[in-house]
């Protein structure tokens, strides 16, 4: 006898077209893993062109459904061609994963300070909103449309030499907040996660000393985090289950956020 389901939402996202910028690697490759593991067709975006290559061949030799585009998201008038050709192939568009980014750092005193700004905020938050404005009249046709952008727990503080980062991270939440109260209204969801600490192509340059000191000082759970895991927090975002979840911030971070650098209290 089979069981009997309680519940009227669903938490599958089997046959939607869900876009995933930066997804050649890290993070946006294992959101696009999960999300074809659970039955999305995905459209996997990135500059790196052998790195599109491989995403696409990872999910289609697992038995998914995948194609892949190269795309430098600071060129503005590429954008909506892709996002058209997705559409084209896949037959519309349910969900928009807004995940490539870069690292930036420069003293706010640096003869490169400019430069370093102006390309921190064109591909961590400029190219976000052209994406969305892109794809926002295909998402408004999906009924569910849903719109994740990843952030950092940079948006929430700061660190020394990397103003150009946490300003365009404090963007991204801005962003979201103000879109998520806009289209709302329009059967889209926007939602943000802000990773921590995570095993990254970012972090690569971190010797596994250093981060295993960070992480025992400054993380609860003791550890860096996992790609991985950042997928699964993007995934509770974009479920149909998930329609009343709008203009949340999600920290994935093992708990960094939230602890005290210090505490008076001690233990009896």
């Amino acid at each position: 006898m089979s069981k009997k389901r309680l519940s009227q939402l669903s938490r599958s996202i089997e046959g939607k077209v869900a876009l995933v910028t930066g997804s050649a690697s890290g993070m946006g490759r294992a959101t696009a893993n999960l999300f074809s593991d659970e039955g999305a067709k995905v459209a996997i975006i990135d500059r790196n062109a052998s790195g599109v290559e491989e995403s696409v061949k990872e999910i289609t030799d697992a038995g998914g459904i995948a194609k892949g585009w190269v795309l430098d998201l600071t060129n503005a008038d590429e954008i909506p061609r892709v996002i058209e050709e997705i559409v084209a192939e896949f037959g519309g568009l349910d969900i928009l994963i807004n995940n490539a980014g870069i690292g930036a750092s420069a003293r706010i005193q640096s003869s490169r300070f400019e430069a370093v700004w102006d390309k921190c905020f064109a591909v961590n938050l400029t190219a976000l909103h052209r994406t969305i404005r892109a794809a926002l009249p295909h998402l408004q046709k999906s009924g569910e449309g849903r719109i994740v952008n990843i952030a950092s727990t940079e948006a929430f503080g700061g660190s020394a030499f990397a103003s150009p980062y946490a300003a365009a991270k404090h963007g991204v939440v801005g962003l979201t907040r103000a879109l998520a109260v806009e289209l709302g209204t329009q059967g889209v969801t926007v939602n943000c996660i802000c990773p921590g600490a995570i095993h990254t192509g970012l972090t690569k340059v971190i010797s596994d000393k250093h981060k295993d000191k960070f992480a025992h000082r400054r993380v609860p759970v003791k550890r860096y985090g996992l790609a991985e895991e950042i997928a699964h927090g993007v995934f509770t975002f974009v479920v149909p289950g998930a329609s009343y979840i709008n203009g949340a911030t999600l920290m994935v971070d093992g708990g960094f956020s939230i602890q005290n650098n210090g505490s008076s209290v001690m233990p009896e």
